[in-house]
């Protein structure tokens, strides 16, 4: 009889415990009036709804799957580059139908940009395509052309002729916070548009997946539900700005499995802006090596903190340099944006141009220390970078001392000091290799170098000679 009694009890308080928060509840609705405000309609043509309690996803959504489109990638070949994250080509050469030399087709997002059609997706996504067919969410399909890439970020631009397109608008990367509502929107495995929703987990996270020396990486990671075709498409803020181009997922399934990355808006916007008005990207350089801070390095060193990037090594003339900066100090911030980590300082860089001036706060001799750097390109100069074929080589060179060609017993040459992914490598060229012809031409300075490529296509041979005394010989496609 007991139990009867608090059974019967419990269920009375629950019931009054739920009718006052029916009360309550209805008090808050009707204190929600409407007003006649005229809702300005956003470059997708979509008027958003009324207000709700709570975390408010659906004119983020609306805004934005309509500017988000499918892209179809035929291609012949793939990169062994992006193993285990969008791993977009694994299933077809995996699969009993591969066949060696037969096209094979991968697929990704991209997110319209302009309303005459111009489309920003990874690199990854239409590097080595023959073929590229976009589909819009109305399912209307258009032929896509490459209108440049940049393998240094992962982003590539493409553009399909249309007009009068739903399309994006530029949020501010710099301003997310962790923690923060975001929406990844894409098209995971061939499906239309799909919309997730997730939280800021971190950012400027470098992942190292792009295995290039001189490559950005500084990724706003998110638990957004990420999977396969979402690569390319985009990371929005509650308000349906684009604040990140979805690019890669931590995953040992190749599914999505917790965490998900996407490339800053502020470094992909001018990257972009690079491309269309430049044709190639101007890349700033600050000219120095660096070390981040941890407790053993901090004792080490002798340095106090466990903040700052430490500058390992100042490039003679380079920006750094000539502002003053010097080999020891402890850089802090960049423009008033504290710089702890790697990707930090790189993706800060990676958003100005050479000629672009920059504060920099430094610690040294437990002074703080303060600098304005103008930024230089990678020829040591704050020109526009034109684009020839040099760029295209994937390597850096230098011209060679008297001494180096004393003891090689050689007249002339060029030297790689530097090799990443590009025509070089791929034919098989290693860093340290000696460029003596081209084409039976001598090359004796890095201007000889440029001239000779300039007009060169198809098969170009290279010959020349390592520092330990072997001699070699390629040929390079150009």
């Amino acid at each position: 009889m007991k139990k009867i009694l608090g059974y019967l009890l419990a269920a009375i308080l629950g019931g009054a415990s739920f009718a006052l928060v029916y009360d309550s509840l209805n008090k808050k609705q009707e204190t929600i009036v409407s007003t006649n405000e005229q809702v300005p309609v956003m470059q997708t043509g979509y008027v958003p709804h009324s207000s709700v309690i709570g975390p408010d996803f659906v004119d983020a959504a609306n805004l934005t799957v309509h500017a988000v489109v499918h892209i179809s990638a035929e291609l012949q070949q793939r990169n062994k580059v992006y193993n285990d994250f969008f791993d977009l080509f694994n299933d077809f050469f995996n699969g009993p139908q591969y066949r060696y030399n037969a096209p094979v087709v991968a697929t990704g997002s991209g997110v319209i940009i302009s309303p005459d059609g111009y489309i920003v997706t990874n690199n990854h996504v239409v590097q080595e395509a023959s073929k590229l067919d976009i589909t819009l969410n109305d399912r209307r399909s258009y032929n896509a052309k490459v209108i440049g890439t940049d393998p240094t970020t992962d982003l590539a631009l493409i553009k399909i002729d249309a007009e009068n397109l739903p399309s994006l608008v530029y949020g501010n990367s710099d301003d997310l916070n962790v923690g923060e509502w975001v929406l990844a929107v894409g098209n995971p495995f061939n499906l239309t548009s799909t919309v997730t929703a997730g939280i800021v987990s971190a950012k400027a996270r470098n992942i190292n997946i792009l295995g290039e020396i001189s490559a950005i990486e500084s990724f706003i990671q998110t638990d957004a539900v990420v999977n396969r075709g979402n690569s390319g498409g985009a990371l929005v803020n509650t308000e349906g700005e684009l604040v990140g181009i979805n690019a890669a997922i931590a995953s040992n399934t190749g599914s999505y499995t917790g965490y998900s990355f996407a490339i800053p808006v502020n470094i992909v916007k001018k990257v972009i802006e690079d491309i269309r008005n430049y044709g190639e990207i101007q890349r700033g350089y600050l000219g120095i090596t660096f070390n981040e801070i941890d407790s053993k390095f901090a004792e080490e060193k002798g340095i106090s903190e466990v903040k700052g990037i430490y500058v390992q090594e100042v490039m003679e003339d380079g920006a750094a340099s000539d502002a003053g900066i010097k080999e020891g100090d402890v850089i802090l911030s960049i423009n008033n944006v504290q710089t702890n980590s790697k990707a930090a300082l790189l993706e800060m860089i990676g958003t100005h141009r050479p000629g672009d001036k920059m504060n920099i706060s430094v610690m040294r001799d437990k002074k703080i220390k303060e600098y304005e750097v103008t930024l230089k390109n990678r020829d040591g100069n704050t020109n526009v970078v034109k684009k020839d074929n040099l760029n295209g080589l994937g390597a850096t060179f230098k011209a060679l001392s008297d001494e180096e060609l004393k003891s090689l017993n050689i007249t002339h040459g060029i030297k790689i000091t530097n090799l990443e992914n590009g025509k070089l490598s791929s034919a098989g060229i290693r860093q340290g290799f000696i460029i003596m012809y081209i084409d039976k031409e001598p090359v004796k300075t890095v201007d000889e170098l440029k001239n000779y490529l300039d007009n060169k296509r198809g098969g170009t041979l290279f010959e020349g000679i390592y520092p330990n005394g072997q001699r070699a010989y390629y040929g390079v496609g150009m």
